[in-house]
Parts: structure tokens; sequence; C-alpha cells
């Protein structure tokens, strides 16, 4: 890449829920913001400093963020018109799939160096956390560039140097609900004690110490005696929760069909997500001010990896 400066535009491809979200974002912090969308001419009450156009600027973007629908296809037929209009390998180029395979969705792309995921979370104006990953062959460096302007842009972003399906975050929620599934589908727990062991115990906990930090605070070696007794009876399959699968061919899709896990009939699902969104602010708000900071005497510091991998040393 000839200009290794920071990223200034950003053209976002695609304007629902996420890209409104996402370019609002940047355009709040400074960056001259596109969105790219046959509906230009349609779209109304644009974030404040947003310009829509039906057909890709002349000026090349420093990045483009694709929000097109979870279909390979579909994305790939939008990375040809975007290669077409930018051959350049200046201009990054960046999905905002949350769960397909980054090697599959360039896989016909002409400069695949350049390809990145970048992973919002819902509603994305507000979650305080994005996704970087690398796509088949990203130099870290470019990595860190989107993973910067993702930082002047108000979010603090993880960063991941090798593709991987899921990024980080939802692999490690994939996980959980995985197991989740199952219990429910055995009547080993209901759906409403699962939350409730979620809301009182992991997620408090979570926030406060991470997954990782709180096994070395509890013990490691109580720790690797409960994972030998308890990991070979986990649920391992390679198949989706044929339950939940089910769920959704019924058509009980959650909050906005009224049915899912719970019955949500006679809830608004607009209020239901505008006071979910709302507490999750005022939680995280109340988390970053509201409890004491740690003293710096009990703050760890990161191990390496080469070092945690030296099996058989004491």
């Amino acid at each position: 890449m000839a200009d290794p400066s920071p990223i200034r535009s950003v053209l976002i491809c695609g304007y629902g829920v996420m890209g409104r979200g996402v370019a609002g974002t940047f355009a709040e912090n400074g960056f001259t913001t596109t969105i790219l969308s046959r509906r230009a001419d349609e779209l109304r009450k644009l974030p404040s400093g947003v310009e829509a156009v039906k057909e890709p600027p002349e000026a090349p973007p420093d990045l483009i963020i694709e929000f097109a629908p979870e279909d390979v296809s579909t994305k790939q037929a939008v990375y040809r018109e975007l290669e077409a209009a930018y051959p350049s390998d200046d201009v990054l180029i960046a999905t905002g799939t949350s769960g397909l395979d980054l090697m599959e969705l360039a896989v016909n792309m002409s400069h695949p160096k350049r390809f990145l995921g970048v992973h919002y979370f819902f509603p994305a104006d507000t979650t305080p956390v994005a996704e970087v990953m690398a796509g088949p062959a990203t130099p870290e460096a470019w990595v860190d560039r989107v993973a910067e302007a993702l930082a002047r842009s108000g979010k603090q972003a993880i960063s991941l140097y090798k593709p991987i399906v899921g990024f980080l975050i939802n692999r490690l929620q994939h996980a959980i609900l995985h197991e989740t599934y199952y219990l429910i589908e055995n009547g080993v727990a209901s759906a409403e004690d699962i939350d409730r062991a979620a809301i009182e115990m992991l997620g408090p906990r979570m926030c406060l110490t991470g997954i990782i930090q709180q096994k070395d605070i509890s013990g490691l070696t109580i720790h690797g005696l409960a994972q030998r007794s308890i990991v070979p009876r986990l649920y391992h399959n390679n198949e989706p929760n044929p339950m939940l699968q089910g769920m959704i061919e019924r058509g009980e899709d959650g909050l906005g069909a009224g049915k899912g896990f719970y019955d949500w009939q006679g809830c608004d699902p607009n209020v239901v997500r505008q006071e979910s969104a709302g507490r999750l602010t005022k939680l995280l708000g109340y988390l970053k001010g509201g409890i004491d900071p740690q003293n710096p005497d009990t703050v760890p510091r990161p191990r390496d990896l080469d070092t945690l991998l030296r099996w058989g040393e004491s």
C-alpha cells in the first residue's frame, strides 16, 4: 500500500440498520463518510455529515465496509463492483459479516490482501466494541490501521490477525449457546433459569475480570481438574441445534414474530429493543465511571503465547 497514512474517508455499502449506525459513528468523529446504495435518492434522515450516492464515488475512499445480505454470492458481486471501481490495492475493502468465511468470500478477489472483516454489534452506534480481522493475506499493519480508525470513531477495537469463521466474540457466544440449547432441549434447565444464571452470575463476574483473568484469580489447578471432568461430557457435535432450527422453520423467530424461547405477544418490539439498548448503555456507563478503578498493584501483565505453549517445562 503506497499510502500508510491514517484512514480519513469511509464508504459504507448498504444502508440497513447496521450501515446507518456505523456511518454515524464515523461521521460524528470527523471522517468523510459516504453511503453507497441503489436507494440513495430515497434515503431520508441520514446521520449528520453523511452523503448518499448510487454509484461508487470517483475519489477513492481509504476504507470500504460492505453490509450486503449474508449471502456469499451477493457479497462477492459487491466486491467485483468495488474492485472494478477501485483497482488499486490502496483501498481497503472490509466485509461486515458476522459469520461467513472470509477465505471463501475473498476467493475471486484480484487483491485479496486488502480484504478484511469488520464486525460491529447491534446497536452499532452505541455498543463500545468492534472486531477487525485479517483476510486471507492481510498484513498485520493493515489490520492495525483499520483498528486505529475504529478507535478514532469511538470504538474499542479487538484485532484478530488470522481469519477464522465467526470472529472472536461470536465464537465465544456460540460455544456457550450450543451447550445452552442442548440443556434446554434435554430438560436439564429452563431458558429462564439459564438466563438468570447468566444475568446474576456469569455476566457480573465477566464484567469485572473477563473469562481468563477470573480463572487465574480462582486458581488454575482447580480449573484444570474441572476441565478433565466436564469437557469430555459437554455436548460436542458439528451440527446446528435442531430445536432452534425447527423453531425458525415454524416462524417462531423471537421478538419480531411474537414467539421464540419466550412469548413476546403484547410487547412492542421497538420499545423492547430501545429499552434493551438504553439499559446496556447505562450499565456500560456505570462500569466505566461508577466502580472504583483497580489499584495499579492489582493489574496483571499479559503473557505471550510462546511462553504459554512451553508444555512440559517447569
